[in-house]
């Protein structure tokens, strides 16, 4: 997904879901912040304090994206949540190990993400979390099918979709091309074909085998549990028994499936544009809301907390000590990230038998 379907899908559900929208706005913008995080290392301050934080996300052609670990500390806990081919805990999908490794959604391993998430509802970070959640939940359908290395499973050959205009694109055949025989990782061989909630596409991966997928009736399923997950959340059920939810009224349900079909764009930010429109335009019934979303710059989480403007860090600046820096949103978030992904390879996939450092 891309930050129509992070930011606004994820509010639209949040909203639903009985969060009021001060807390809604917390969730959203941690669940896009994931894709924006992409600075790590230490923060220094004129007091002479430091905060040490992660990112939870690589530009497709960052340097790292070529390194393993990497990989494993970024793609698998954030983006590309291991399936285990739709087994329980303590099971494994015939065939070899990568196939544990394929993303499926709400799998068995997202669910006890869900419940790790839960588990720290009383945090000070607990809505941060829970956006970080809600992104990585959502991928687990976007992402389906693809896994978080470099690997041939995810080339991509032979792919069509409802849309003429990618499918006759030369710059997408080249691009598909280059990016499934030199650098298979994640979905970026379907380039943003998984991203799109409008299309229907079909594909040959690296397996040879023959995969169809249907958008818009993977989006809708993800924004219906992912407000059955934070119905559980708002009502503290720490079980997160989503099947006791109600989910999505019905007359949202249906406006939301419409406008994943109708609107259109070639980018994340378009889109994000005309839902921001719809919610601002009293589309849902919680009524009409203005949101925005600023990744970096004045008036984002990072220049709130430490006043950086610049988009990238060079790890030679000193920051001011500011007085609330310890309770602001970007340092919980991070806060959070941290919590999530230690979770995640740390206690939830070696159940699973997945090692991923």
């Amino acid at each position: 997904m891309q930050i129509d379907g992070h930011h606004t899908l994820t509010y639209i559900a949040a909203r639903l879901a009985g969060f009021a929208r001060s807390k809604a706005s917390i969730i959203a913008y941690s669940a896009q912040y994931v894709d924006d995080a992409t600075n790590s290392g230490v923060i220094h301050f004129k007091n002479g304090a430091m905060y040490n934080r992660i990112s939870s996300a690589h530009k497709m052609l960052d340097y790292r994206n070529s390194d393993e670990l990497a990989n494993h500390r970024v793609w698998i806990p954030f983006h590309f949540l291991p399936g285990n081919g739709g087994k329980q805990a303590g099971k494994n999908p015939s065939g070899t190990f990568i196939r544990k490794l394929v993303c499926k959604p709400n799998s068995h391993v997202a669910k006890d993400m869900l419940r790790a998430c839960a588990s720290d509802m009383d945090k000070p970070y607990a809505l941060h979390r829970l956006g970080i959640t809600m992104h990585v939940y959502a991928d687990t359908w976007a992402h389906q099918g693809f896994t978080g290395v470099n690997h041939e499973i995810n080339e991509v050959k032979d792919m069509q979709s409802n849309d003429p205009t990618l499918d006759q694109s030369f710059f997408n055949k080249i691009a598909n091309y280059f990016l499934s025989k030199t650098f298979p990782l994640g979905h970026g061989a379907a380039l943003s074909h998984p991203d799109r909630p409008y299309l229907q596409w079909e594909y040959n991966n690296g397996f040879g085998e023959h995969v169809i997928r249907n958008n818009p009736d993977d989006y809708i399923d993800a924004v219906q549990s992912m407000c059955q997950a934070m119905q559980c959340f708002f009502q503290k059920d720490k079980t997160m028994n989503l099947e006791s939810m109600p989910g999505l009224p019905t007359q949202d349900f249906q406006k939301i499936r419409s406008l994943l079909q109708s609107i259109r764009g070639d980018s994340g930010e378009e889109r994000h544009a005309q839902w921001v429109q719809k919610i601002k335009s009293g589309s849902f019934s919680f009524g009409s809301e203005d949101i925005s979303y600023i990744a970096k710059g004045h008036g984002s989480w990072k220049h709130k907390a430490i006043g950086q403007t610049a988009f990238s860090d060079t790890g030679r600046e000193i920051f001011p000590f500011k007085k609330d820096f310890l309770h602001s949103d970007w340092k919980l978030f991070h806060d959070a990230l941290q919590a999530h992904r230690f979770e995640i390879l740390h206690d939830v996939l070696p159940k699973y038998g997945i090692s991923a450092a």
